[in-house]
């Protein structure tokens, strides 16, 4: 599978898209990625400090790092897992790509422009007439970040392609 079908695969397993067309999902997909792709292609703003705890597991969610006050806290159980399961699965993804990959995640959510992210997936919740109230499309923001994450970590495979693993999929 590749990103486009990974990235529609997650937004039809989001609660809000079960009755969304294909191809809704597939041009949301397409945007939430190219949207990614521009992110990682322009300038770094400067270093980010990143701190490392254990933890990140708990029986319901897998956290594999987060933005907290100016810092990414990166949780160390949670990248063995995932390390595990890419070893499981004969992914050639080792600890600090992965640890990469986080870090780049974050970094996305914090540069990311959600409204111009939104304006370009054109997606409308409400329309009266002439006026017309732009919607959010839940999880176009992971697939931009986790295609940011990508690009920026030297990844061996998709951040998709390993959610969907951790999530029981693929």
């Amino acid at each position: 599978m590749n990103d486009v079908e990974l990235a529609v695969d997650l937004l039809r397993a989001t609660p809000t898209h079960e009755n969304r067309s294909e191809d809704q999902l597939r041009a949301w997909a397409e945007i939430a990625l190219a949207y990614g792709d521009e992110l990682a292609a322009g300038a770094d703003s400067g270093d980010i400090r990143v701190v490392e705890r254990e933890g990140g597991v708990s029986e319901r969610e897998l956290v594999l790092a987060e933005h907290q006050r100016g810092t990414v806290v990166v949780y160390t159980e949670a990248l063995r897992r995932v390390e595990k399961l890419a070893r499981a699965r004969g992914w050639p993804v080792t600890r600090e790509a992965l640890r990469r990959a986080a870090v780049a995640h974050e970094l996305a959510h914090h540069r990311l422009d959600v409204r111009e992210l939104n304006r370009r997936l054109g997606h409308t919740a409400l329309q009266l007439g002439p006026l017309r109230l732009r919607g959010h499309v839940a999880g176009a923001e992971e697939i931009t970040a986790h295609r940011f994450a990508h690009h920026r970590s030297g990844l061996a495979v998709s951040p998709l392609l390993i959610t969907t693993a951790l999530a029981g999929g693929n």
